[in-house]
């Protein structure tokens, strides 16, 4: 099993190119089951949850192909409208093609999601959706199993709560249902706007993508496409808190500087340098510890959940003692007793972490509990005295495209083994 291994206390110079958004890849591949026609994808991550999904589309008859960062899907027939959990068990976007294969073959039999440890991501939002669209779903054995003989209908659909995988599963079955269809309460990340750029390349009728309300205007059929995914904002705010854990001067080139302005208002306030560069990069620096700063996670324009790790782990190394409050998952706090391993001052309350910041980390052997974790014990280990052990680098592998090379090159000495 890979570990990294870090030697800390060097402080990151150069550049740190962003990949293309895993997040955004998911449903944009998951996408291409709506049409008969190939769909090209510029800048696809090779990241092990792309792999997971381009397996899971060939399981179903589609045919999927390579070339560098390009991926070509062209579902002509779809034998298998299923996602069977022996393909699907390590990821958490499985049921992104439930929507897509009901749409477009009136049946799926989709597992039930896996992943990442960090609580419950509950389906029910889903399937309650797809029902006001005309299908008929039963959850058993693992599995939910959809059916709409006759096609889907438009809806008024109102999520409970935001839902970013919900928006964008409901969003591809709309597009192929009869009539309009109107989701409410509908998540306005970047990614679910992506997809639906993808959407009406290929034809689908889509307003509001980006806002509360999205208003869909069903189609008989859509076709083929190119499309480039957006830059990863959380693989962005990543790097742009390593330059400053570890007390650097990091361009972060390659991505949206809107996409991650949550992040870096919290950073700026806390002492750090995030100066903007061509509508496209960020320049990052920080030459000391950072004042203690609060943060709350909130659905998109908000600050991330995905980025909560990592900057808790900023934190610990902070002056005064920061709140941070986790309002999206329920069990996301995993990392904390492995920060604490390297000399973190860290309480739990709740869904609370009180973070009192110490004048350094040291080096130790930790475990990574999930993907964001891994993030933020790597981070740790940037600034932390001496050599760190990190195990189960695996869960980073599904969402971080060759991160320890990336780093390497900004200076960091940092080494698979």
């Amino acid at each position: 099993m890979d570990k990294f291994k870090i030697a800390g206390g060097i402080p990151l110079s150069g550049e740190l190119p962003v990949s293309g958004s895993k997040n955004s890849a998911l449903p944009a591949l998951a996408a291409c089951l709506l049409t008969e026609e190939p769909v090209t994808l510029h800048r696809i991550p090779k990241v092990k949850d792309i792999l997971t999904m381009e397996n899971l589309l060939a399981y179903t008859g589609a045919s999927v192909s390579h070339d560098d960062a390009t991926v070509r899907v062209e579902a002509k027939s779809l034998d298998r409208p299923e996602a069977p959990y022996e393909v699907v068990k390590t990821m958490r976007a499985s049921s992104l093609v439930l929507g897509p294969l009901v749409g477009r073959t009136g049946r799926a039999r989709v597992s039930m999601p896996g992943g990442c440890a960090i609580g419950s991501r509950p389906i029910n939002l889903h399937v309650s959706a797809l029902e006001q669209l005309g299908a008929t779903l039963e959850q058993s054995y693992g599995y939910v199993e959809a059916h709409a003989p006759e096609g889907l209908r438009g809806a008024h659909i109102h999520f409970d709560r935001i839902t970013v995988t919900g928006t964008e599963d409901v969003l591809m079955a709309a597009v192929l249902a009869r009539g309009e269809t109107v989701i409410r309460n509908a998540a306005r990340e970047p990614e679910v706007k992506d997809l639906a750029d993808l959407l009406v390349k290929m034809g689908a009728k889509i307003e509001g993508a980006g806002t509360p309300i999205i208003r869909v205007q069903g189609v008989e059929r859509l076709h083929g496409t190119d499309h480039t995914i957006i830059p990863d904002r959380i693989e962005a705010g990543t790097f742009l808190l390593a330059g400053a854990i570890s007390r650097g001067d990091v361009l972060v080139k390659d991505c949206v500087p809107e996409h991650v302005a949550a992040l870096a208002i919290k950073m700026r306030q806390a002492g750090a340098e995030v100066e903007e560069k061509d509508g496209e990069a960020l320049r990052v620096r920080c030459s000391g510890r950072p004042t203690a700063i609060d943060v709350t996670t909130e659905e998109y324009p908000g600050f991330a959940t995905d980025l909560q790790a990592q900057y808790m782990a900023w934190m610990t190394t902070a002056h005064g003692i920061s709140f941070v409050t986790e309002t999206i998952f329920e069990n996301r706090f995993m990392h904390a007793l492995e920060l604490a391993r390297m000399g973190a001052n860290i309480r739990i309350e709740g869904r609370q972490a009180i973070v009192a910041g110490e004048e350094r980390l040291t080096g130790a052997q930790v475990l990574a509990s999930d993907l964001r974790a891994s993030a933020s014990l790597v981070l740790a280990a940037l600034v932390a005295q001496g050599e760190t052990i990190i195990d189960r680098v695996y869960h980073m592998d599904r969402g971080y495209e060759r991160i320890e090379e990336k780093l390497a090159g900004a200076g960091a000495r940092i080494e698979r083994i």
